[in-house]
């Protein structure tokens, strides 16, 4: 099979397109013949070597795919070859096909695109389990959400808009604001060249934002940081900007809020009954039209190196994905 390849940590213009041996399904677990996968923003720092995981060299990135089942092991009674599923395979997703335990592999619901479903997962999973389980997120809160028109944060602003929030997107162009608004959100502020943390309590009437959806680090996490209500709930997500800020622990208790990490991979790990719960939740607001992947740009296998860089690049308005 044809795959991207990690042969070391470097550049992501180091990955390799070249062949591997085709997977095998042992005993409870599935190959898939992967129709398409989502480009994430830890896929640069993985191949990187400078995320939270350092996988054995060399390795396929790729951590969520849309297929087909090819070949069933033994003991995996619920599923069949010909069946066209999700996978969370957190590595081997940017390749032909790719072997998952049958436990990551949720059958796919008529009606949803496989390039739409390749995408669902990290971003959307992530959002909602931010904004369900970590923040607690209600109908009367305020959600603001930094990074808005990208893959992630997109899915922040549709999901918390069908929770019940006012949701403010933050955006660096008013061509990303409109993206945002067109998704749901109440109030887009395009921050480029204003001062942000005056727009925020301008337009919480100087109460500060109930939950932020923090992706983007850096200087926009110490603003938010200082822009939180009373029993606000600041949710790290991730570093998009580059730069892990760091927190001056005080803000916290003067202002009574709760800085609370999100880490959407051990969660799934350490709380799979509710990790499938929310994924047969979001499946169905898929089926009713209440919330949509938005992909940005398609891509081929062989310009997997373009893909990651798009998205790292603060390019993407949506999400990206590659398509075989």
């Amino acid at each position: 099979m044809k795959a991207i390849v990690c042969n070391e940590f470097a550049p992501v213009s180091q990955l390799t397109l070249q062949d591997m041996p085709d997977p095998k399904a042992s005993r409870g677990k599935v190959v898939v013949d992967v129709a398409a996968a989502g480009v994430n923003f830890p896929d640069s720092l993985l191949v990187q070597g400078l995320y939270q995981m350092k996988p054995d060299l060399p390795f396929i990135p790729g951590s969520e795919i849309a297929g087909t089942i090819s070949e069933i092991g033994e003991g995996v009674p619920h599923l069949k070859v010909g069946q066209k599923v999700i996978g969370l395979c957190m590595l081997g997703g940017y390749a032909e096909k790719v072997v998952l335990p049958a436990s990551h592999v949720i059958p796919l619901p008529d009606g949803i695109p496989l390039d739409e479903a390749s995408a669902l997962v990290t971003a959307h999973a992530t959002a909602h389990h931010a904004l369900k389980q970590r923040a607690d997120l209600s109908s009367t809160d305020t959600l603001l959400v930094t990074g808005a028109a990208g893959g992630t944060g997109l899915a922040a602003v549709q999901i918390g808009k069908l929770m019940g929030a006012t949701v403010i997107a933050v955006c660096s162009t008013d061509e990303k604001c409109q993206v945002a608004k067109d998704n749901g959100a109440d109030i887009c502020i395009n921050y480029t060249g204003i001062d942000l943390k005056a727009a925020i309590k301008e337009h919480t009437k100087g109460k500060g934002v109930d939950v932020v959806y923090e992706c983007v680090g850096g200087d926009m996490f110490h603003i938010c940081s200082r822009s939180m209500a009373w029993n606000g709930r600041l949710l790290v997500i991730g570093f998009a900007g580059g730069e892990i800020p760091k927190f001056p622990v005080n803000l916290s208790l003067v202002k009574g809020f709760s800085v609370v990490g999100v880490f959407w991979g051990s969660f799934t790990q350490h709380q799979p009954q509710d990790f499938m719960a929310n994924m047969k939740e979001l499946l169905t607001w898929y089926v009713q039209g209440k919330i949509k992947v938005i992909v940005d740009e398609r891509f081929a296998l062989a310009d997997a190196v373009d893909a990651i860089n798009k998205v790292t690049d603060r390019k993407v308005k949506g999400k990206v994905v590659i398509t075989l």
